[in-house]
């Protein structure tokens, strides 16, 4: 009788220890740079400086719309934002040096990226624009009437924009400078039809321009998608920054963000010129 006892109690014992892992497998995990960051109090964010992205403002304090995902990211975890400022060139190795639990920096996703950090899903796009001169495109449709060999494009040597005006309009004739500002003014001016550079540089000197620009589309002609970095090994990290990069974008947050910054220079008043 005692050894039945006995026996039933270690069933016992052994089902509630399985009840107990089953129900602490479905609480999901919120993956060790979370509960660090918890533990700590504090996100420190990488990141660099890009206009609009991060810049200084007049008072020296940190804003664009990295800063923004970073503070409304430290905000919602409840703890204290830490702005790490790093060269561009060093970020992803500072990063894995463990300087810093996230790059917040407008780092696009490409598979040479992937090979040295785990990014989530893109929680912002930026990519090639168009500027175009009134006086000589305004009556132009766009794409079809640009590809042609009575039309000038302009673009900064040595950029993606040069090689994809080149696939995308190979009739046109393209014209390239060693400076940007030099490509956009030769628009301005009247010498050549187009410019295409990396957003959100078209649409600021298209605002800057009204007189002499206007921009024949929106769209990119070139797309590139931004994500978080983490360091590899952390699933659970990565899984609950989605679904915190998901809500933001089902709240329209994210579109509202991008747009005040890429969209308008409401904002340039703050920053030094």
């Amino acid at each position: 009788m005692k050894s039945i006892q006995i026996v039933k109690g270690v069933a016992a014992a052994l089902m509630a220890f399985a009840l107990a892992g089953s129900a602490a497998a479905q609480q999901p995990s919120q993956g060790k740079m979370i509960e660090q960051v918890k533990k700590r109090g504090k996100l420190q964010v990488g990141m660099a400086s890009f206009v609009p992205w991060a810049m200084r403002d007049k008072q020296g304090a940190w804003i664009g719309f990295e800063i923004d995902v970073a503070k409304k990211l430290a905000g919602d975890l409840g703890v204290e934002l830490e702005l790490m400022p790093t060269a561009w060139d060093a970020i992803i190795p500072s990063l894995n040096a463990s300087k810093f639990d996230v790059i917040i920096g407008g780092l696009s996703i490409t598979p040479a990226r992937q090979e040295s950090v785990e990014f989530t899903a893109p929680y912002s796009q930026s990519g090639v624009g168009v500027t175009a001169s009134k006086k000589l495109a305004a009556n132009l449709k766009w794409p079809d009437d640009y590809n042609k060999s009575d039309i000038t494009f302009t673009c900064k040597r040595g950029i993606a924009a040069c090689n994809e005006v080149q696939k995308q309009f190979p009739k046109a004739t393209l014209r390239q400078f060693d400076d940007a500002a030099i490509a956009f003014q030769e628009v301005i001016n009247g010498n050549a039809h187009a410019s295409v550079s990396s957003e959100p540089a078209p649409t600021f000197v298209t605002l800057q321009n009204p007189n002499q620009l206007f921009q024949p589309t929106k769209d990119y002609l070139l797309v590139g998608r931004e994500g978080m970095a983490l360091r590899k090994g952390d699933p659970d990290s990565i899984a609950f920054l989605n679904a915190w990069i998901a809500k933001a974008n089902d709240s329209g947050w994210l579109k509202e963000r991008h747009s005040y910054w890429f969209r308008g220079r409401d904002w340039a008043e703050q920053v030094a010129q």
